[in-house]
């Protein structure tokens, strides 16, 4: 009942927002406003005369740039009391573990960390509230961290018989292509913090329907309402929308890096840099052995549809991975020429093969860290196997054909 619920108040809202008429999609040259918009303008009733817990980070902003935080203490009748943040803080700018919890200099307010504060004092504060909040920017790729901290606080909000409302945003790189392969299962949030969902490495669903998903396959049966972002549909990009870009995380400096992300990632796995410390992140690759024609030379044309691949240099500063920091690379700048056609995690895998292929000596898995993204170790071995890329992406095809069909029930737009 709670999921048939669910998706008469998503259709009710979303209706509204495309001012009224029967389609669950605005119509096409409509203006992109995000939830927090929508819900001031269009359901206030949702949080009139509510106390108001809010988990979001510097991404919760309407199209002016204008803070979640500071809308919701000056609109409506309505009382923020407590504040939640996730990996990178409040203000999304930390890239380290342990995140203390704070307090926001602006209101005063404050801010329970869900990334290594007090868990204790964060679900106590929920007795401040009736309705908890939540304003994320998702990347679009299952390695992101923000659903894991969205499914603690709703399993939280739960149990304190707390309603949860989330307020969309796009998925930047589009709702259309789902890429890369499938986790078999569900994990747990608290310890698979990272990809817990069986979804693909690119999903291709916003936090919205990231919620829905997880409130069902987690079996948490939270009062959940998603409040949509109005004007988007599924075949549109972030730069093809009004609302400004802000740094989802310190190393997600734009689109570009957003659209490598989904397979790019999978070198956090290994001895090669990303690019943190430099303005490019995940836009090159590169370490101080590598040779780039070489492994050009040895790269499967296939992978590289839609995207333009060359030889770079770059050093990062201060990388947070700390790899090579100061240290003068040799690598990879990667190009997005064609968004349709291209498929970042088959390009990652393909990379990854080359690069085994040119520097055998040098090359180094760290199997824990690429298995946990890879949702296990059958990517790993099938790379130390030699197994052609072909039958590896062929590999993926039967799970994305099972995903597409699973994630049809969880989708808005």
């Amino acid at each position: 009942m709670r999921a048939h619920h669910l998706i008469w108040m998503v259709c009710g809202v979303c209706c509204s927002a495309a001012g009224g008429g029967t389609s669950r999609i605005p119509p096409a040259g409509a203006p992109v406003r995000p939830g927090i918009e929508v819900l001031l303008s269009d359901s206030a009733h949702l949080i009139a005369s509510k106390r108001l817990g809010l988990l979001t980070n510097n991404t919760g902003v309407d199209h002016l740039g204008r803070r979640d935080v500071d809308l919701l203490r000056t609109t409506h009748d309505a009382r923020l009391t407590v504040l939640f943040s996730p990996e990178h803080g409040f203000r999304g700018t930390e890239d380290r573990p342990g995140l203390p919890d704070g307090k926001d200099s602006v209101t005063g307010l404050p801010i329970y960390s869900l990334y290594g504060g007090s868990r204790t004092a964060a679900w106590a504060a929920l007795d401040s509230t009736d309705v908890v909040l939540i304003d994320l920017q998702d990347i679009g790729a299952r390695f992101y961290t923000y659903p894991a901290s969205l499914a603690q606080l709703m399993r939280a909000a739960t149990r304190a018989r707390k309603r949860v409302i989330v307020l969309d945003r796009p998925d930047p790189i589009g709702g259309v292509a789902v890429q890369g392969n499938v986790r078999a299962q569900a994990g747990d949030p608290d310890s698979a913090f990272v990809g817990f969902l069986p979804i693909a490495m690119r999903h291709g669903m916003t936090l919205g329907e990231l919620a829905r998903m997880t409130n069902d396959v987690l079996g948490i049966g939270a009062d959940l309402v998603v409040v949509p972002v109005a004007g988007w549909s599924r075949s549109m990009f972030y730069d093809q929308t009004s609302i400004p870009w802000v740094k989802p995380s310190p190393n997600m400096p734009n689109l570009e890096s957003a659209f490598h992300y989904p397979g790019i990632c999978l070198f956090e796995g290994t001895n090669v840099s990303v690019g943190r410390g430099t303005g490019r992140a995940f836009q090159v690759i590169g370490a101080p052995w590598l040779n780039p024609d070489s492994v050009l030379a040895r790269l499967d044309r296939a992978a590289i549809a839609g995207v333009e691949v060359q030889a770079t240099a770059f050093t990062p500063v201060a990388p947070t991975d700390g790899k090579y920091g100061g240290v003068p690379l040799r690598g990879l700048r990667l190009r997005v020429t064609d968004r349709a056609r291209y498929d970042a995690t088959k390009l990652a895998v393909a990379l990854i093969a080359a690069i085994r292929a040119a520097h055998p000596n040098q090359f180094q898995f760290r199997n824990d860290s690429f298995d946990r993204l890879a949702a296990g170790h059958e990517l790993r071995t099938a790379l130390e196997a030699g197994r052609p890329m072909r039958e590896i992406w062929e590999g993926w095809e039967r799970d994305l054909a099972r995903f597409r069909e699973a994630r049809a029930k969880y989708l808005i737009y």
